[in-house]
């Protein structure tokens, strides 16, 4: 189906809502984003990631309850739907395929800076 595909950082966000089951809400997501990758990721790109993943069906959300702490207001809470559990797990089979096809050969001898012969 057209649209489905999963990109490299839809894929990482589908993975750090399910490390952060039942608290995946946008901040949450993006700060886990930060420590276990090491990479910037600004919260619009994390909303808009979210947002396309619950259009494909690959995530639920829904707002909690507002909280003394936020000043009342409602944090938007995501899990991964069985389409998004589904998609990661293709996505994983795919990677582990083509990582096994590497022949040992391929490893060996690996040119360094930008030649190749």
């Amino acid at each position: 189906m057209k649209g489905t595909n999963l990109g490299e950082f839809e894929e990482l966000i589908l993975l750090i809502v399910g490390v952060l089951y039942p608290d995946a809400y946008g901040l949450s997501i993006r700060q886990e984003i930060i420590t276990q990758t090491g990479r910037k990721a600004a919260i619009g790109a994390v909303h808009s990631g979210l947002n396309r993943l619950e259009k494909k069906g690959y995530l639920l959300s829904k707002l909690a309850d507002g909280t003394h702490e936020r000043g009342g207001r409602r944090k938007r809470l995501f899990h991964i739907t069985a389409a998004g559990k589904h998609a990661l797990e293709k996505n994983h089979e795919l990677r582990n395929s083509l990582w096994n096809q590497i022949p040992d050969l391929a490893w060996k001898n690996l040119p360094y800076g930008n030649s190749f012969q």
